[in-house]
C-alpha cells in the first residue's frame, strides 16, 4: 500500500492523538510497514491536540490534518471533550475523526457518535491485528472516501 495523495500531490496529513507510547509506536510502525506515505503527526494529550488544530503557540505553522485518529482516555483534556470541541468548530468540524480506543463500552460508542465521530474503532491488543486495523482505516478514509479540501 502506498497511501493516497491529495489532488494537489501532497500527502494526506493524519493527526494521531494518543498518550500511550506503545500505541503510538505501533501506529507509526503500521504506517512504515505498509509504506503509507501519509504524514503522521502525534500529540499526546487533549489540550495539545486542540492547540495543534487551532494552530496556537508552537503549532502556529501546523498543517491542518485531513484525518484525526483520536483516543478517548487522554490526559489534560479527555478525548470526548476534544471531539466535542472539534465538531462544534466551524473550521475543524469537516475533518473526519476516527475514535481509536481500547474502550468497547456501549456508553463510549454511543457518546462518540452523538458527538459526531465519523467512526469508532476498538484497538486490537494483537500487534498484527492492530496493523491491519490501521491499514483498513487508511485505505477507507484515504483511498475510498473523498476528503474535504483543507481550510
Amino acid at each position: 500500500m502506498t497511501g493516497a495523495i491529495r489532488q494537489d500531490g501532497t500527502p494526506i496529513e493524519v493527526l494521531l492523538v494518543e498518550d500511550d507510547p506503545g500505541d503510538v509506536l505501533m501506529t507509526q510502525e503500521a504506517f512504515e510497514e505498509h509504506k503509507v506515505r501519509n504524514r503522521l503527526t502525534v500529540v499526546s494529550d487533549g489540550a495539545e491536540a486542540l492547540s495543534y488544530l487551532r494552530r496556537e503557540g508552537r503549532y502556529a505553522d501546523a498543517v491542518r490534518p485531513d484525518l484525526i485518529l483520536l483516543d478517548l482516555n487522554l490526559p489534560r483534556r479527555d478525548g470526548r471533550e476534544v471531539l466535542e470541541e472539534i465538531k462544534k468548530d466551524d473550521e475543524l468540524c469537516r475533518i473526519p475523526v476516527v475514535v481509536l480506543t481500547t474502550s468497547a463500552a456501549d456508553e463510549d460508542i454511543l457518546r462518540s457518535y452523538q458527538l459526531h465521530a465519523n467512526a469508532y474503532v476498538t484497538k486490537p491488543v494483537d500487534f498484527d491485528r492492530f496493523i491491519a486495523v490501521i491499514r483498513q482505516i487508511d485505505e477507507f478514509f484515504v483511498s475510498v472516501v473523498k476528503l474535504p479540501p483543507r481550510a
